[in-house]
């Protein structure tokens, strides 16, 4: 352990920074209920939950069958009734036999009720490519939840964030699915408090600000943006990361802010680039800076074919060399 401004810190990688959020909010509120395919024991395929069982016992950390709908409606219920499930997809592949119960019961619980019911419950699941897993494991489909009103979709990219996140997202009275970039479960560590804290939902990051172009990210991408960023800084090109962190509600005012001291843009995610978020960024810089802008927005994204095996893995995320590269396209145009 370390002193950070007289707070007490720990080392911590992204995983790591979930399994502290999950203890601080189980012991801070009795309501929170973790539950999941083999988080209790085992402690998760990714040990994101470890020891949660052994602290928190059985009626808190609940094992659950093989059966992705049956935990997300049983979260449902659970929230109708006032708990606060966290309920675990093993992979975010494996979400789609969940999604009638999450788009039509927990995103409308609030509508449908009149404001009588909340469904405060979170779904979290490791998300993206990038670690040799095999088919329905390395999905990049944040767009579809986006989609749906009555949805929070919230997507950390460092252990600080992840923690504050995930607090924030256990305490919100309203669904949040919470997508865990497992490519940087453990690539890196940082100082991150023992105390429970928040990170505000719909609030960007600046992770570097520049004058020649803005480029937004998200989770895993914000990595390689950050890399080619001080690569690119070498050669004269000042460039903006935004690290969206929230991608429902968007912060637009940020979006926004920083094109307009750039005129430039570019927008970096894994998911197929038709339907995928690049698209929805690129329409509010027009409706709402268009006067501003130099250059079109480039969209340096995964291809829109399913995702590959191991052998081509490597070729279909964005990495530093292709980042860089669509970045200076924007700024040469």
């Amino acid at each position: 352990m370390s002193t950070q401004d007289q707070q007490s810190t720990q080392n911590l990688t992204l995983v790591q920074a979930v399994r502290d959020g999950l203890y601080g909010e189980l012991e801070r509120d009795d309501d929170v209920i973790v539950m999941g395919e083999d988080v209790g024991k085992n402690g998760g395929v990714f040990r994101a939950t470890e020891g949660l069982w052994d602290e928190f016992g059985d009626e808190r950390v609940i094992d659950t069958p093989l059966a992705e709908s049956g935990i997300a409606g049983t979260a449902v219920g659970m929230a109708a009734y006032g708990l606060k499930p966290v309920a675990e997809m093993q992979f975010s592949g494996f979400m789609y036999p969940a999604f009638d119960q999450i788009v039509s019961h927990a995103a409308r619980l609030r509508n449908r009720s009149r404001g009588r019911y909340t469904a405060s419950m979170v779904v979290r699941a490791p998300y993206g490519g990038g670690i040799r897993a095999p088919e329905h494991h390395s999905e990049s489909k944040e767009a579809f939840y986006v989609h749906e009103p009555g949805l929070k979709v919230v997507i950390p990219s460092t252990p600080y964030d992840t923690k504050g996140l995930l607090a924030a997202s256990i305490r919100d009275p309203d669904p949040v699915i919470f997508l865990e970039p497992k490519l940087i479960y453990r690539a890196f560590r940082e100082e991150v408090p023992d105390d429970t804290y928040t990170v505000e939902l719909g609030k960007a990051a600046v992770r570097r600000e520049g004058t020649d172009i803005s480029v937004f990210t998200w989770g895993a991408m914000t990595r390689p943006t950050m890399e080619a960023a001080e690569d690119l800084a070498e050669d004269g090109i000042d460039v903006e990361v935004v690290d969206l962190r929230t991608l429902s509600p968007m912060d637009t005012e940020t979006i926004v802010e920083s094109f307009k001291k750039t005129g430039r843009a570019a927008v970096v995610h894994e998911a197929p680039q038709t339907g995928g978020l690049a698209g929805e960024i690129t329409a509010t810089i027009q409706e709402e800076a268009l006067l501003y802008q130099e250059a079109p927005v480039k969209r340096i994204t995964g291809f829109d074919v399913p995702f590959p095996l191991y052998a081509l893995e490597d070729y279909y995320l964005p990495e530093k060399a292709r980042v860089a590269d669509g970045i200076r396209e924007a700024v040469e145009f």
